[in-house]
């Protein structure tokens, strides 16, 4: 049987930094885009805990008010269009391309598991070009829950139909890996600038500085079995 792994795709794939230039051009600092999305996360976050489901993209275009007006900033729509629509024409981080294509060569079975919608993460995919590297993509709009909620590693296995403990997640978000060892997955954690493990968080099967790193790590923990 194939060994499935399963990505993150926003910060873990796509390079969100991309969008540095539009926040730098309309708040003046280009490290509010970090401020930006931590919003749009915590705001999913919050929106699981108040079982009120709203659309990625609306958390987005929300979390964009909100920094804009601790900032004392007033987007025009047309602004706040271009930094949202930037979200679905984000690049691929570097090593992305060859790193998924050397698991794929290997023999895994790829998918990615996305808080954004299933529109939004098909665009996503097609213009970083990298969606004919997976073999399917799974949205959280499938349950109306935002990850690392357990119920979405749980409708995840069952769209893939294997067990929880045969998948991993792969992905550049703490919460994120944790939420998928809690939900009985193995994990690997891409860890970028900026991104760290928590003392409280589980700890991931696989630690890599990047997807190549991750990548090169898998491949010769799978080899092994």
């Amino acid at each position: 049987m194939r060994t499935t792994i399963v990505f993150d795709v926003n910060e873990t794939l796509l390079d969100l930094s991309a969008l540095d230039g539009l926040f730098a051009e309309y708040f003046g600092d280009a490290a509010v885009r970090r401020s930006w999305f931590a919003q749009v996360l915590q705001s999913a976050l919050l929106s699981n805990v108040l079982e009120e489901y709203r659309d990625f993209g609306v958390m987005a275009a929300a979390a964009l008010e909100i920094v804009a007006a601790r900032s004392a900033i007033t987007l025009s729509a047309e602004s706040s269009r271009e930094i949202l629509g930037g979200m679905r024409a984000l690049p691929a981080h570097p090593e992305a391309p060859g790193a998924i294509a050397r698991l794929k060569q290997f023999g895994c079975r790829l998918a990615t598991l996305t808080n954004s919608s299933s529109a939004m993460v098909q665009d996503q995919l097609r213009n970083s070009g990298l969606v004919d590297l997976f073999d399917t993509s799974i949205s959280v709009d499938r349950v109306r829950r935002f990850k690392p909620a357990r119920v979405v590693y749980e409708m995840a296995a069952a769209e893939l139909g294997e067990d929880a403990g045969d998948l991993w997640l792969v992905a550049a978000h703490n919460w994120d890996t944790t939420g998928a060892l809690h939900a009985g997955w193995k994990a690997a954690f891409v860890q970028r600038p900026g991104m760290v493990l928590g003392p409280l968080d589980r700890t991931p099967q696989v630690i890599g500085r990047d997807l190549s790193d991750v990548a090169d790590n898998l491949i010769a923990r799978l080899a092994q079995c």
